[in-house]
């Protein structure tokens, strides 16, 4: 996990990325808000299970010192969504092209509900081992990484973004969200209109649900990494709503 120096008295702001990928597909935005003295920590997800990856992130969160605003891209969303009901110093939260799960909701039952996101048919599903045996996880189809995944990344870049992809557990798609923070804290969405993995019409929705301050982006599902500018702009809007 990396990190910048605080700027005292506002937030710091942790950056939590989502399935398939890792934390340098926050370097756009880590670089922009740095510029602007904002501190910036990016929380390795471990992609083995909501329950797993959100007592993991809820952790880092805990021993981040001082208030925190909680920033997730993707399944990050749904992680920062549980894990911030675990700890006490999230002031806020940001969601990118994010899941913002209800209660005993499933990524599963929000996929199943889209009309826009084509993921499902994408994922391929392989083998992991376990303690207790063995379980599945999932990664893109590398044919169909760019259509539904990064369309508006080149087709070389999204083709090397395919290969160093990182699995995704299925636990992270079927296991319930339970107490989810957006009903206590603020909340703001970058809502990505072009987005065929999460689904455009499902993040718009899980949005509103969630009272957050929605800001629309003509991007794709990695909107943080092919308008890091724009996202950094609704980071910064959140600093400002939750500093004041």
């Amino acid at each position: 996990m990396t990190s910048t120096s605080a700027r005292p008295g506002r937030p710091t702001v942790v950056l939590v990325h989502g399935a398939f990928a890792d934390s340098s597909s926050w370097n756009g935005v880590v670089e922009r808000l740095t510029a602007a003295g904002v501190a910036v920590k990016a929380v390795p997800n471990p992609l083995r299970g909501l329950a797993e990856d959100a007592a993991y992130v809820a952790s880092a969160l805990q021993q981040t010192q001082g208030p925190v605003l909680a920033v997730g891209h993707s399944y990050g969303g749904a992680v920062i969504t549980n894990a911030a009901s675990r700890v006490d110093n999230v002031v806020g939260l940001v969601y990118v092209a994010a899941f913002a799960p209800e209660d005993g909701e499933t990524l599963m039952d929000i996929e199943g509900g889209s009309k826009d996101s084509v993921l499902t048919s994408a994922l391929l599903p392989v083998q992991y081992p376990t303690a207790s045996g063995a379980e599945t996880e999932f990664l893109i189809d590398p044919a169909k990484f760019h259509d539904a995944f990064a369309a508006d990344v080149a087709e070389k870049d999204a083709a090397v973004m395919a290969v160093t992809q990182r699995p995704v557990s299925s636990l992270a798609f079927s296991t319930p969200t339970t107490n989810p923070a957006w009903k206590r804290l603020p909340s703001w969405a970058a809502v990505a209109t072009g987005d065929r993995a999460a689904g455009s019409d499902a993040l718009l929705q899980m949005a509103e649900r969630a009272g957050a301050t929605i800001t629309r982006i003509d991007a794709s599902h990695v909107v943080m990494v092919t308008q890091p500018q724009a996202v950094t702009d609704v980071i910064m809007q959140a600093l400002d709503g939750v500093s004041r």
